[in-house]
């Protein structure tokens, strides 16, 4: 268990699969101070950790992934402007910590997706998400402005004309709703979703560390604009591929017809 100074933000290591819970179920997972302040913590540590493969984003309890912020401590922590950059420099230090992740990550979202809780899951390279589970971004009934970073990231995974439905109209979608439109990747029972969690995660750990990375690299820059794009790392990530033990691996193991082992060196 890794140390995060909070019983609410836990990271936890299970085989290949780091894991980060949102611990906070009295209050469907919203996101509160010390939340925000933990993530870089829990993410730098599995970041440094070369038996971490992937890492998953997940809700305590069964009613939420994250619910959105926690708007009862605003009073507190965002009642003035010295306060709210406070709170504004903690929670960009976490999307930061989140964007930036250089390892796959998935979101097993089991319920309320809300708010805050959106912006979490679209920092997450894969969404899965149970039946029952709902989404949405009521910033236009609580009179908040949405920051670009958030739309844009909206905007990337599921196009102008429906980002602009999600945010206009603050309405809650049903799953099945998110899988059309691309906002998740899967859609599963409640009783499967941590299994089918695990078997993509399994997947994603048994595979060359070194090429997800590049890819999840060049999947990255192909999201900027051209004239923001760095080819240069991108080609470095696949020029470390060629050069690394686990390309002799990989085709050393085709040959002889068993799966490979990869270390991501």
């Amino acid at each position: 268990m890794i140390e995060t100074g909070t019983p609410r933000l836990t990271g936890q290591k299970d085989g290949a699969i780091g894991w980060m819970t949102f611990n906070h179920p009295e209050r469907l997972n919203a996101i509160s101070l010390d939340m925000w302040a933990a993530i870089p913590t829990v993410l730098e540590a599995f970041e440094s950790d070369p038996d971490v493969r992937v890492v998953v984003f997940k809700g305590g309890g069964d009613k939420a992934f994250i619910s959105g912020a926690d708007i009862s401590q605003f009073g507190e922590h965002r009642d003035d402007r010295a306060a709210n950059a406070v709170y504004s420099t903690q929670s960009a230090a976490a999307t930061r910590a989140m964007v930036g992740l250089s390892k796959p990550s998935i979101a097993m979202i089991k319920g309320f997706c809300i708010g805050g809780g959106m912006a979490v899951a679209l920092t997450c390279d894969m969404r899965i998400c149970s039946e029952n589970s709902r989404f949405g971004i009521p910033a236009a009934r609580l009179g908040l402005g949405y920051a670009f970073d958030g739309v844009k990231a909206l905007t990337d995974l599921v196009g102008p004309s429906f980002a602009k439905e999600i945010l206009f109209t603050a309405r809650h979608l049903e799953a099945a709703e998110a899988a059309n439109i691309g906002l998740v990747n899967r859609v599963v029972p409640i009783r499967d979703l941590e299994a089918a969690v695990r078997h993509y995660a399994g997947q994603i750990a048994q595979n060359a560390p070194l090429t997800v990375k590049a890819a999840k690299i060049a999947v990255r820059e192909a999201m900027k604009d051209p004239e923001k794009r760095n080819l240069d790392e991108a080609a470095a990530a696949v020029d470390a591929c060629f050069q690394s033990a686990d390309y002799a691996e990989g085709r050393k193991a085709f040959m002889e017809k068993r799966r490979p082992v990869f270390r991501g060196v």
